[in-house]
């Protein structure tokens, strides 16, 4: 059985976008790439909101990607190497080595995915997470030292969560934490 994570980029303040949509604000650096790359690489599906699918497809498939960064060329080749399951009503169709699948349709298509994978399945958007939310086994917060006031916020509003934690690691040179917590059920 797959344990279904969320993981995102987060501020000191709980924001996964500023308040004008930007993720500019949590590019990683070599470190923290590395360990992102590590844990795309015990991925065994990607489930991306429409908005988070857009963003990350038109980045990583660019073939730029795979001349620069040597880092962002290892996860460039495994995110493409990762199925990808998106959730939207308003997409036609997806980019190939992706799925497409209702929003409607989510919480029995993640519930099925949890009962036939093997792995880590990686929620990716906080609208998809949020409907989720039940099913989430685990919440991986790379926290980052900076407070934007305001933007999406990373958690569910209307939950209550008791969690646990499970593990953490600094990331010394930029100040960033890796916090993985367990859902306590």
């Amino acid at each position: 059985m797959a344990i279904l994570t969320y993981n995102m980029h987060v501020s000191l303040d709980g924001y996964i976008e500023d308040s004008a949509g930007s993720l500019d604000f949590s590019v990683p650096d070599a470190e923290s790439h590395r360990f992102s790359n590590r844990q795309t690489e015990a991925t065994a599906a990607f489930l991306f909101g429409r908005r988070l699918y857009e963003a990350m497809e038109d980045f990583w498939t660019d073939p730029e990607r795979l001349d620069g960064d040597e880092v962002e060329a290892e996860f460039a080749e495994l995110y493409k190497a990762t199925p990808r399951i998106v959730f939207s009503d308003t997409l036609d169709s997806v980019a190939d080595g992706c799925r497409l699948v209702r929003s409607a349709d989510a919480i029995a298509e993640v519930e099925r995915l949890k009962r036939e994978t093997e792995g880590t399945l990686a929620v990716g958007g906080a609208a998809l997470a949020a409907s989720l939310v039940d099913l989430i086994d685990q919440f991986e917060v790379i926290l980052l030292p900076t407070i934007l006031g305001g933007g999406k916020p990373y958690f569910p509003v209307g939950h209550h969560l008791d969690l646990v934690l499970a593990e953490q690691k600094l990331f010394p040179v930029s100040g960033w934490m890796y916090l993985r917590y367990s859902v306590s059920r």
